[in-house]
This record gives structure tokens, sequence and C-alpha cells, in this order.
């Protein structure tokens, strides 16, 4: 079976983006930092500076990986919580500072969350929307946990609309994540995941569409890296 059949239904792609990232967990860091360009951490601070956190903000960070944006939520002043699906992420996460020295982390996931309605002031993600079964059912799940007024900001690859460059772009992800999986895992389907994955990814117009659609009374894009990423910053 292809990798894109294997993706192709809701319970197919669940279960194969908890494999992958089990997988790739001890490498995430690194090859975030690869396929951004060393610009990925720039983008997150970015995506925080956006937030305007107070001191006390309850704040969500979502598919919080190894813990960037949680962390820096957290030395921001933010009452911070990072939850993500993979318990090696959420153990690695915990293991970059002492216990107490940082945000709470908890293994979760983000199609059902275990917070009360109206838990958070601000949710964020990086890399979240794009890898959930249910887009429009995890945007609903995010908005029921931000209090009225809340903030969403979500920083993701993007689909171009321009087909001959989104050709191009897709060829080179293909390209360069056949090479690092078979380098890093001796699997080259392991990374062709993320061109496959924004195949079918609405794109950041679509993605606006579905936030006011969930019940985001207010969603923009910024475009980021010249379209080929995009930070949504949304409000309920």
């Amino acid at each position: 079976m292809s990798l894109r059949d294997r993706v192709a239904t809701p319970e197919g792609k669940r279960r194969y983006v908890r494999t992958l990232f089990a997988t790739i967990a001890d490498r995430y860091d690194l090859i975030t930092v690869i396929l951004s360009y060393g610009r990925d951490r720039a983008w997150k601070r970015r995506l925080v500076d956006m937030a305007r956190v107070t001191p006390g903000t309850r704040a969500l960070d979502l598919a919080t990986g190894t813990g960037d944006i949680a962390f820096l939520l957290h030395d921001a002043g933010a009452a911070a919580v990072g939850l993500d699906v993979t318990a090696r992420m959420i153990e690695l996460a915990r293991a970059k500072r002492p216990a107490g020295a940082g945000p709470a982390f908890l293994v979760g996931d983000m199609m059902a969350l275990p917070f009360p309605a109206g838990s958070f002031d601000l949710v964020t993600t990086g890399y979240g929307l794009r890898n959930v079964p249910d887009l429009s059912g995890a945007l609903a799940e995010i908005a029921r946990v931000l209090r009225p007024g809340g903030q969403l900001l979500s920083l993701d690859f993007d689909r171009p609309s321009h087909p001959i460059v989104r050709a191009a772009y897709l060829a080179y992800l293909t390209a360069a994540g056949s090479a690092l999986g078979w380098i890093l895992h001796r699997d080259p389907d392991t990374y062709r995941y993320i061109p496959v994955s924004i195949r079918s990814y609405p794109g950041a117009v679509g993605v606006v569409a579905l936030m006011r659609a969930r019940g985001f009374a207010e969603a923009a894009r910024i475009r980021v890296l010249g379209g080929f990423m995009a930070i949504h910053h949304a409000r309920t």
C-alpha cells in the first residue's frame, strides 16, 4: 500500500502519524532545523511575540513536540502547558529543564483535550493542524477550550496556490524527505509524509475558512518564507 493510501482515511492517518512521530522523536529537533533552513526557532519566536503574552496568561501548546513553543511561552510569563500524543516527545521536552523550571507537559490527544471549556487564554501549535486526522474537529476542540476572546496561533507548511510553484515545492520536499529518511532511518517514506500531507491539506486560505466555520470570529494567515509557510492567528 502506498504512503498516500495509508493516510487517505482519518483512522489510517491517525495510526500512521502516531507511529511516525514515535519513530522520529529523538531526531525531531534536528529535522525541523534542516527542513526550515535553520529558521524554525525564529518562526516560533515570531508566533509567540504575536500572542503578546502577559504574566499569568493561560497557554496551551498543542503537538508540542520537544517543547520549543511551550518554553518560549513560559519564559514570556505564561502559565504554559505542552501537550503531545507521543510519549517520547514529552519525555524529551521534560528532560530539557529541571522539574518546576518550565511548562507542565502531558501526553494527550488534541482531538479530545483533557480540559474543561474555557480553560485557556491562548492555544498555540507548531506543525500540528496539518497532522490531525480531522482538521475541522480539531479546530472545534481548540475553540472549546479557549475562553471568549481567546487566541489561536498556528505555524505550519502552506500549499502554494500557483501550480508550477506548488509542483516544484512538493518535488523538493519529496526528494529531500526521501534522502533524509534513508540517511536517518533507512526508510525513505519517513519524511515523504510531509509533502503527502501537504497535498491533502486545504492550504492557509482554506484553514482560515475552516477556523471561521468552527467558531473563530476572527481568523487570518500571515505568509512566512515567501508563502511556503504560514502563521494563522485567530480569536474566538
